[in-house]
């Protein structure tokens, strides 16, 4: 993931460098690209959410929230970390299921089994309601579900993307799959 120097890219778009603006979209695009793909092999999001519209919808995502006013490389992953679960959960409601499906158990955030059909769908929906909750209890460690989970960063690049140590991010990581795992086995 280090191959271009995106945080200098960053910097020089923000001044209005177009050439920077043209090459920092090409080396995010390829990043993100990897990013989806691995989101997309572990957690199927269903046949009408392909690697290139979680990549274009969560690129779209960022440049409205931020206008590419990053602080850096890790600020910038991190913000597509949040904006991939946003338009994997934004896909997954627009199937317009309301209804939990036929007394199905929650999903249990270590079973993270592939989104394939409609209850599979509710269960990010119930993944997505608890770790709304989470956020309010622990926003650092709902960051990191959104890297690990939604992005599929490793522990070393999570780190990075939220600027802190690897030794956190385990024990956030740890303390947030407990969390919820009761909130999704609970009735």
């Amino acid at each position: 993931m280090h191959d271009v120097d995106v945080t200098g890219l960053l910097e020089a778009s923000r001044e209005g460098n177009t050439e920077a603006t043209d090459r920092l979209l090409a080396a995010v695009y390829d990043e993100l690209r990897m990013i989806a793909a691995a989101h997309r092999a572990r957690n199927k999001v269903g046949e009408t959410l392909t690697v290139t519209s979680l990549v274009h919808e969560a690129y779209l995502k960022l440049v409205d929230d931020q206008r590419l006013s990053f602080n850096g490389r890790a600020h910038f992953f991190g913000a597509a970390a949040r904006a991939m679960r946003q338009v994997v959960v934004d896909a997954v409601r627009a199937r317009g299921r309301e209804k939990r499906g036929s007394g199905a158990r929650p999903l249990r955030l270590d079973e993270a089994p592939p989104v394939t059909d409609a209850s599979r769908s509710e269960d990010v929906l119930a993944l997505e309601r608890a770790l709304e909750r989470f956020e309010a209890v622990d926003p650092r460690a709902a960051r990191v579900v959104e890297c690990r989970y939604f992005a599929g960063l490793s522990i070393k690049e999570t780190a990075e993307a939220l600027d802190l140590s690897p030794m956190t991010i385990k024990r956030d990581w740890a303390v947030a799959r407990a969390w919820l795992h009761r909130a999704l086995d609970a009735p």
